[in-house]
């Protein structure tokens, strides 16, 4: 038994430290010339913050390029070179950093988490080699084309001017969700379909597999590799996404206060209250650019009325920590047992507080 018990322990270590192993990198490398080389943005509770450069250097520089499957460390660039520079609504979440440059990850590495004096003028940046280079190009864009909107269609990559279809053997659902991201639309949806005739491309054809954590900002960001076999335009990729993810409040005297409505489908629909809490507040005030989440009584909440049409979203459950309601969690779109008088309010403050003073 006691035999029995120790290789239930051992195999399931296996089994645990093989799925770790699996994770996607809590680090990426952002607006740099190809995805080994940017500004340092690290991921803590789903979101991504920058590294304060206090004590960067080489050693810290090549541990972020071993996570990210990189080539050799060669500097330690400002990250303030890469522009657009980061937003000021975006944390610095480490202030140090000391690894000895033996380490897997970053986060192995000894950190500062108390983030106290660093602006995003002192933002880490990394530049390793680029093992990529012997890809035909790398995607400087992306956009969707011979489909009903910009976010669904066939998929199209930029490079030196020229648009390439894409071939759908190195394209899946992780590069889709990249792809929607950069395109500012909403979660991917269908991937790794072909195109009907009407819509296959004309042009060439970039042969690449793509392996994209899903994480990444834009698709320059991901590792990808020349395909063995060649492609035609009759399996070019085809994906869609959810239309851009926007909200309003309506029936107050503010944008900042009133009845929340969320659009799906080129249509507005409520939301229902069902665990709608202090947190889902803060989400909708942060996402509007308002002000902090006043929590209103119930009173003053059911002065708004209740809404007409559909009901598109219900128990939404949030960490307070997202930048948008579409990162939270919910139920399918549409499906709910709510009524028109469960729809939620949001009343915020108007004026952004100055987190500089």
């Amino acid at each position: 038994m006691a035999l029995l018990f120790t290789l239930t322990l051992a195999i399931s270590a296996i089994y645990i430290g093989s799925c770790l192993s699996e994770a996607p990198p809590k680090v990426r490398l952002v607006r740099g010339p190809h995805r080994c080389e940017g500004r340092v943005e690290v991921e803590r509770n789903g979101q991504w913050g920058t590294v304060c450069d206090d004590d960067w250097d080489l050693n810290d520089v090549a541990v972020v390029c071993r996570e990210l499957n990189c080539g050799a460390a060669k500097k330690t660039p400002s990250g303030t070179l890469y522009k657009p520079a980061a937003p000021t609504k975006q944390k610095v979440l480490i202030q140090s950093v000391s690894c000895s440059g033996m380490e897997d990850t970053l986060t192995e590495c000894e950190q500062d988490e108390e983030v106290f004096d660093c602006l995003h003028e002192e933002d880490a940046g990394a530049q390793c080699e680029n093992p990529d280079n012997d890809v035909p190009f790398t995607p400087e864009n992306v956009r969707l084309v011979d489909g009903p909107g910009h976010c669904q269609g066939r998929v199209e990559v930029l490079h030196q001017g020229q648009w390439s279809s894409v071939c759908k053997a190195g394209w899946n659902l992780r590069a889709s969700k990249v792809a929607c991201r950069q395109l500012g639309c909403g979660r991917a949806l269908l991937t790794h379909r072909g195109c009907n005739k009407m819509a296959q491309g004309k042009g060439p054809i970039w042969m690449s597999q793509m392996s994209c954590s899903g994480q990444e900002a834009t698709l320059r960001d991901c590792p990808f590799k020349p395909l063995e076999n060649n492609c035609t335009h009759s399996e070019d990729a085809w994906m869609e996404c959810e239309d851009p993810f926007e909200l309003k409040l309506v029936g107050g005297d503010s944008p900042c206060s009133g009845r929340l409505e969320v659009l799906h489908k080129g249509t507005w629909g409520s939301v229902c209250d069902d665990g709608w809490g202090e947190k889902e507040d803060q989400v909708v005030c942060k996402q509007l650019g308002c002000g902090m989440s006043l929590f209103a009584s119930f009173k003053a909440r059911k002065s708004y009325g209740p809404g007409a049409g559909r009901i598109w979203l219900d128990d939404v459950v949030c960490s307070g920590e997202e930048q948008s309601l579409e990162s939270c969690r919910h139920r399918l779109w549409g499906y709910h047992d709510c009524t028109h008088k469960e729809d939620v309010a949001v009343i915020c403050s108007e004026n952004i507080p100055d987190l500089d003073v």
